[in-house]
């Protein structure tokens, strides 16, 4: 998805000038993107990322950080997966950096949330966090209905302790599993525009809200075409079940009508497209609308009276089923 791919390339080059921010950044990435293996008897640190610039990152960190070397792999396009990854491994020093980085406890037991201190940091760090998770399994949807900011989790616990980072960040997130895959998505559009901003995707935020504007005008101007429509459909329906009506009522009356009462009859018959404002000006001397209206359902409940009395079909008789009266 291009809107994702220009994010993360945004937010890889991010510039992170405190130690502690970019070791809970590197952090996240190796618990979201990548898991702990055993090879050779040795724990093996792995994480597969979806770009070059994400991997030269890590890479980087991890050397100037914990003083490890990495290996990367380019994992080829193939089957469901359309584009290459790169798989950076540490093995010498792995054990090492997964205490220190937090996938490993004290007991050398896998840690199956986020540690911590990464979720109770500073605002910068929460941010480094949100930043990390994006970077290793995020993705952002277009602006509209279904709009979404969503990282996809290892588990329950690293989407509950990423809710709770971006609570810390005051934004609303929330947890969901779908067929036994948990993720955690920001939905609101200002505060996935918040959120962006947080990472550090400024540059996005402004194509995202662009996109956004652009879909809410069109949206809203197809709504008001969509009202204009259905209302112009309910006044020829009226207009034409009125006359209907009338040309029965005349015929059911048959001369027996007061005069005003069969003039605006007429009126209605004579201008069948005309609406009831549009008929009072036709009128002469001019009418208001409700004066016709009120003339026009006058002569209607006098045909009906009659048509009841003489036992006959009423005005509506020769309506059709299909026509909202």
């Amino acid at each position: 998805m291009a809107l994702t791919a220009d994010v993360k390339e945004e937010l890889a080059r991010v510039d992170v000038g405190k130690t502690i921010v970019r070791a809970a950044e590197l952090a996240t990435i190796l618990r979201f993107s990548g898991g702990l293996h055993i090879i050779s008897g040795r724990i093996a640190v792995e994480s597969e990322l979806d770009t070059a610039t994400i991997a030269r990152r890590v890479r980087k960190d991890l050397a100037e950080l914990f003083g490890v070397r990495s290996d990367v792999t380019v994992i080829s396009a193939s089957g469901t997966r359309r584009t290459s990854h790169y798989l950076v491994r540490v093995l010498d020093g792995g054990e090492t950096l997964a205490r220190q980085t937090g996938l490993l406890d004290a007991r050398r037991r896998p840690i199956r949330g986020l540690p911590n201190k990464l979720t109770t940091g500073s605002k910068e760090e929460l941010a480094a966090v949100w930043r990390g998770a994006f970077l290793a399994h995020g993705s952002l949807t277009d602006p509209g209905r279904s709009a979404a900011l969503e990282i996809t989790c290892p588990g329950n616990e690293s989407a509950m302790a990423l809710v709770g980072a971006a609570g810390r960040l005051k934004i609303s997130a929330k947890a969901r599993e779908v067929r036994g895959v948990h993720r955690v998505v920001i939905r609101d559009g200002e505060a996935i525009s918040s959120m962006l901003v947080l990472m550090g995707a400024a540059n996005s935020v402004v194509a995202w809200e662009e996109m956004r504007q652009r879909r809410e005008v069109r949206a809203t101007a197809n709504r008001l075409v969509n009202f204009d429509d259905a209302n112009l459909r309910r006044s020829a329906q009226a207009a034409v079940a009125a006359c209907l009506r009338v040309e029965r009522a005349l015929e059911i009356l048959d001369g027996d009508v007061p005069q005003h009462l069969r003039y605006a009859g007429e009126l209605r018959l004579r201008f069948r497209d005309s609406s009831l404002d549009e008929l009072g000006h036709h009128a002469d001397p001019p009418m208001t609308k409700d004066a016709v209206a009120g003339r026009i359902r006058r002569l209607l409940a006098m045909a009906d009276k009659r048509a009841a009395d003489l036992g006959i079909p009423a005005t509506d008789a020769n309506l059709p089923p299909d026509l909202d009266d």
